[in-house]
């Protein structure tokens, strides 16, 4: 139940792993110890150091106060909007709703941090600036802050605070929380928010409930609307705590959602808040109104599914092809105690896929990474295991218009000709420029293989003995593909199998999640899978995903280590768009940069999510267009208490 569209891909980036466990569509798919006096940062409550409030960059002209942000035009709902109007404002409190963690455990509450493994659902403790729309793509309204000016220049912006926010152990909200927020993320968080971050100048408290940002980069459109959903943490709470280090505390935030039990490994048990303060507030009417949110950890897919056939878990997304094709045959569905739901995909498909580590030279050759990307033999897996449900994906945009397709327009070939030389270099060929996509490739695996198997040549690679050895150095090619979920072995080994027919020595290995964790953090892989979500609208994240400066931070998305001039002048072109077509025009360059680059092995997608439930849920219909949103949910009690008698008597 992510708290916002662009909250929830913050935290969808810092704890992508746990992330991409459990929505893998395959088929078996600041200073810890900084006080008052030391903080720059913060300013006495009657402080004018940044001049008058209600000014522009020059403090001349008046700056409208406003409800909300949007990027590129205004918000849809007016100010005095009562609530979403895809909410049942009359939804009844109460019930439990338990959901699934599979193939991963925790032992931090703590999410904003590079070590330990995160909690799932933490993200429901914490309040925002503003929150958004599910109905809108690039909407903001006000939570935390009850108005918000922008400079027209886009060098600051202001909000106000609601003076009755509190934390929920009773504590106001103030500017000085949201200061030290910022300074506390970017200095001992995760070095993602250094990154995501990087625009921002500094946050300075104007007085208890004014708070302003001023900026170093003013071409980021969707920079004021990343600072309007930054998670505001209780200064009070962590500043004599070690921030850095893993806890497993039920710390306070001020969301609609306190933690009520946590069990290491095992169970984490979230309570709806009484004395939430936001309750009545328009962008949470109707929404918040399951009593109890529970995530049940399984190590394994087999053990979960069952002890969602008997009611143990009552929500599940299923992202496994077998299992929705032919595995809703037992009792409880045949008696019409669960209901299944599919709902179509509104935002780019993601890109799921095994990514070459390009830290290990024997990858760094892309008619290598071409030729291992010829062995996947997507129609064999979809023939075979998936049942026909899955589309190979080929775009990182797929699905969208901002996927690359043909020859290069001329407005992309502006701005890839600066870099037509680094381009042909790093990637052997003019391909880019001369040739269309989707990328032509052979159906047949045996055309596929001998055409593998002649890159692989062109590489300075022979076979000797059955082995693809290489021929100055004469080391075999070999390498290990490296996973935490033994459901996808069903998804690799094909394709190890193929590889080993090229004379490549192959292994998997499947470890515990924490080796896992450890090894990916000190990049000790050759392959991995990997997600790369999208929105309609990227921006800063991108930089974690592509850029040098992300190659080798810690935990960074950057999983290949991809280091190139071309991506990283196009990310700041993604980021700097005026507009859709300008949007439009440089993710599909970095699309094609990326695609022609063999980077990756994509995987495939569905194009829906599909959702079992037991049938306890009211749900409000349709749903938004842009997010499915949870937490507009609800329980009927009624139908709850039937159903946990039905079970007690089984």
């Amino acid at each position: 139940m992510p708290r916002g569209l662009f909250f929830a891909k913050t935290l969808l980036l810092i704890s992508g792993l746990l992330f991409n466990v459990s929505i893998l569509a395959s088929d078996a798919d600041t200073i810890a110890s900084e006080s008052s006096n030391s903080d720059s940062s913060i300013t006495a409550p009657n402080s004018n150091v940044v001049g008058d409030l209600n000014t522009d960059a020059n403090n001349v002209v008046p700056v409208e106060t406003v409800h909300g942000l949007s990027l590129y035009d205004s918000p849809e709902l007016p100010a005095d909007f009562p609530y979403f109007p895809h909410v049942n404002p009359q939804a009844p409190k109460g019930g439990t709703i338990t959901h699934t963690a599979v193939g991963s455990s925790f032992d931090s509450t703590n999410p904003f941090i590079i070590r330990g493994t995160p909690v799932t659902g933490i993200s429901q403790i914490y309040d925002t600036l503003m929150a958004s729309n599910p109905n809108e793509p690039f909407s903001l309204y006000g939570l935390l802050a009850e108005g918000v000016r922008l400079d027209p220049e886009r060098e600051w912006i202001e909000f106000d605070l609601r003076p009755e926010a509190r934390f929920q152990d009773g504590e106001p909200v103030t500017a000085y929380d949201v200061v030290f927020s910022l300074n506390l993320l970017r200095e001992e968080g995760n070095p993602f928010y250094a990154s995501y971050y990087a625009g921002v100048e500094e946050a300075i408290a104007l007085n208890e409930h004014q708070v302003r940002f001023t900026f170093n980069d003013t071409q980021s459109r969707e920079l004021p609307l990343i600072v309007a959903q930054l998670p505001i943490l209780p200064r009070h709470y962590w500043e004599p705590r070690e921030f850095s280090s893993p806890t497993l505390a039920a710390h306070p935030g001020s969301g609609p959602y306190r933690i009520s039990e946590v069990d290491p490994g095992r169970r984490i048990v979230y309570q709806r808040d009484d004395d939430y303060w936001g309750k009545d507030l328009p962008v949470n009417v109707g929404r918040y109104n399951i009593d109890r949110i529970i995530y049940d950890y399984y190590r394994d897919r087999d053990i979960a599914w069952e002890a969602f056939k008997a009611g143990l878990t009552d929500f599940r997304i299923d992202a496994r092809a077998a299992t929705w094709a032919i595995g809703y045959d037992f009792p409880a569905y045949e008696e019409g105690l669960v209901k299944r739901l599919t709902v179509p995909d509104v935002n780019p498909s993601m890109m799921q896929a095994f990514v070459f580590n390009l830290r290990k030279e024997k990858f760094q050759d892309p008619r290598v990474r071409e030729a291992l990307s010829l062995t996947f033999d997507f129609p064999w897996l979809n023939t075979n295991i998936f049942y026909g449900t899955y589309q190979r994906t080929e775009s990182f945009f797929q699905n969208s218009e901002m996927e690359a397709t043909g020859l290069p327009s001329e407005e992309e070939l502006a701005l890839l000709e600066p870099f037509r030389e680094e381009l042909m270099a790093s990637h052997g060929s003019d391909r880019l420029f001369t040739q269309p996509l989707p990328i032509d490739e052979p159906i047949e695996l045996r055309e596929r293989l001998r055409r593998a198997l002649d890159l692989l040549r062109e590489a300075g690679y022979r076979v000797e003995d059955g082995v693809l050895v290489n021929q100055q150095t004469g080391r075999p090619l070999s390498l290990e593909v490296l996973l935490y979920d033994s459901g996808l072995e069903r998804v690799v080994q094909p394709m190890l199998r193929n590889m080993a027919r090229l004379g490549v020595q192959t292994s998997l290995r499947i470890v515990d999640i924490n080796q896992y964790l450890n090894r990916q953090r000190n990049y000790d892989y050759d392959i991995v899978i990997s997600h790369f979500p999208q929105s309609n609208n990227p921006g800063n994240e991108q930089r974690d995903f592509w850029t040098s400066a992300a190659a080798e931070a810690p935990q960074s998305r950057n999983r290949m280590a991809l280091a190139h001039p071309a991506v990283d002048a196009l990310v700041e072109e993604i980021i700097s768009a005026n507009g859709r077509e300008e949007l439009d025009t440089a993710t599909r360059a970095l699309d094609r940069v990326l695609r022609w680059g063999f980077y990756v092995i994509p995987h495939y997608h569905s194009g829906e999510t599909r959702i079992a439930i037991w049938d306890k849920f009211g749900y409000p219909e349709p749903f938004p267009k842009y997010a499915m949103d949870l937490d507009a949910w609800w329980v009927d009690t009624d139908r709850e208490a039937e159903l946990q008698r039905r079970q007690r008597g089984r």
